[in-house]
């Protein structure tokens, strides 16, 4: 399969996806809805971008649904004491940065493989968020801070995707147009010739897991922002969710691979089959199944292409 083909087949997955729904369904495509979808699918999109960088590199995060509770309640804390809303997302940013600063540096200075460093990180985030709040909600936010999460830009489009097209053209310029890019991609491609090749291997991972916790921050702040409080236990399994937004969309779990544009499109599957589902009435049981189902296709998909590959070479 071409490598044009295979980018394209995620995208084509959606659409067939999107019909069937609407034949099913016609209140799918009522502009209500899908501002819906494009709400409930924004944090996951956003930590999903993140994961694309670390993912393209060869590492994976499996803390980011600790890390965005925690992030949500540091900046929940900073407005519940006085803070001014624009400080409190700020708070949940730098929450979110110094989680990933801290995964990126065990990762890259201690040689710890990822998958361990990030499982650890998990419990230790969510026992901090739990720790704070004493396991409770962190209320008496402003409401003005909901705009975040409920607003709409110009009475018409929804903040949090103003806030996906703006990450999203921010980390694919990244991505595709810089040194740091190539440098993403090379490392994931081939860890040891991107360090013969000159490449500062550390310093560049510590950066990508730190990327990844800024926006981390940043979509535990909308979470937040959703039901103006802060939740300790929020974002409990999300991190399954974001990394098969990346595979689905096209990247790999070896490294080398992911776009943000195929990333979009994975998050998208995601949230259009959780809305149809919904919206035909499937119990939330049976959309686990399904979902569940898909990401097992899709790796399966990943680990058949990547040997395919690699016995070609041979």
């Amino acid at each position: 399969m071409s490598d044009r083909l295979k980018r394209f087949l995620p995208f084509a997955s959606l659409i067939a996806l999107c019909i069937l729904i609407a034949a099913l369904e016609p209140k799918f495509l009522s502009a209500g809805n899908l501002a819906g979808v494009a709400r409930q699918t924004a944090v996951i999109t956003i930590m999903a971008i993140g994961m694309t960088v670390v993912m393209v590199s060869g590492g994976i995060d499996l803390s980011v649904g600790s890390a965005m509770a925690l992030a949500g309640v540091a900046g929940a804390f900073a407005q519940v004491y006085g803070a001014p809303v624009i400080l409190g997302i700020a708070a949940s940013i730098a929450a979110g940065t110094a989680c990933g600063l801290l995964n990126g540096t065990a990762v890259a200075t201690l040689r710890i493989p990822p998958f361990i460093v990030t499982l650890g990180a998990m419990g230790i985030y969510r026992g901090v968020a739990l720790l704070a709040t004493d396991g409770t909600s962190v209320v008496g936010l402003p409401q003005s801070f909901g705009y975040l999460a409920e607003g709409n830009l110009l009475g018409l489009v929804p903040v949090p995707l103003i806030i996906v097209l703006f990450v999203a053209a921010a980390i694919h310029f990244l991505l595709a147009n810089t040194r740091t890019g190539r440098y993403c991609y090379a490392i994931g491609s081939n860890i040891e010739a991107a360090r013969y090749a000159g490449v500062r291997v550390s310093r560049y991972q510590i950066l990508f897991y730190a990327i990844l916790g800024m926006l981390t921050g940043l979509a535990g702040s909308i979470e937040s922002a959703r039901l103006v409080t802060g939740q300790p236990t929020a974002g409990e399994a999300y991190e399954l969710r974001v990394i098969a937004a990346v595979v689905i969309g096209g990247g790999s779990l070896g490294g080398g691979q992911g776009t943000v544009i195929g990333t979009i499109i994975g998050a998208l599957i995601m949230g259009v089959l959780a809305n149809g589902a919904n919206l035909l009435g499937i119990s939330s049981f049976a959309q686990q199944v399904v979902i569940g189902a898909v990401i097992v296709l899709a790796v399966t998909f990943d680990e058949f292409q990547r040997r395919r590959i690699e016995s070609a070479s041979s």
